[in-house]
């Protein structure tokens, strides 16, 4: 087997077992969900589940650092960074935030109940946030070299705001407590979010 062939089966075989733990992890829950269990969907040994992850924990922080920092993920914040208006960058920051957390609801609402029993949950949690934190951050940034925000508006206080909004603690207060449509989350906090932030939020 070449170099070139080795590198594809292992990027293969890490794409699986990932898939595998997301699928479980979300479905059926952190805890319950066993290293035999994401091998055999994975279809791989249990050992290569070690190997590659270092176990379910490894594997749980692994999961999540792999979508914060993605391809898909470095080029929303690029486009973040780029945004040539302050309307159309509210708008595609709301709705990315939605389509991620339509993606990763389940999975992350395992993370948080048991982040305060498992060390690498909790890091897995910490590793979510900073990402989440630094595309807000962007955002906020490309907003003031816009001069879009409301008078006295700082970068860093826009964050917050940002942050307010669109951290999944928003969507899952309006979704999983209130029983709002996913659709009618977006909407909602995109209205608010461009009145808090933007100095002409037409």
């Amino acid at each position: 087997m070449t170099t070139t062939r080795r590198a594809e089966y292992a990027a293969a075989t890490k794409k699986a077992i990932e898939q595998a733990a997301h699928d479980l992890f979300s479905r059926q829950g952190f805890k319950t969900t066993t290293v035999d269990m994401i091998a055999r969907q994975a279809r791989v040994a249990p050992a290569t589940v070690y190997a590659v992850a270092g176990g379910k924990q490894g594997l749980l922080r692994t999961v999540i650092a792999s979508a914060t920092t993605s391809p898909e993920t470095e080029e929303i914040k690029q486009r973040l960074a780029d945004a040539p208006d302050a309307a159309g960058l509210v708008r595609y920051l709301t709705h990315q935030t939605r389509l991620k957390f339509a993606d990763w609801h389940d999975v992350m609402r395992v993370v948080a109940e048991t982040a305060s029993q498992d060390p690498a949950v909790a890091d897995a949690l910490r590793l979510a946030a900073e990402s989440r934190r630094e595309g807000f951050r962007r955002a906020a940034e490309r907003l003031h070299d816009l001069g879009a925000l409301h008078d006295g508006l700082t970068v860093d206080r826009a964050a917050d705001i940002i942050w307010f909004y669109l951290d999944n603690a928003s969507y899952f207060a309006l979704t999983d407590t209130n029983g709002w449509p996913l659709d009618d989350a977006e909407a909602f906090l995109h209205d608010q979010l461009r009145r808090a932030l933007l100095r002409d939020p037409a």
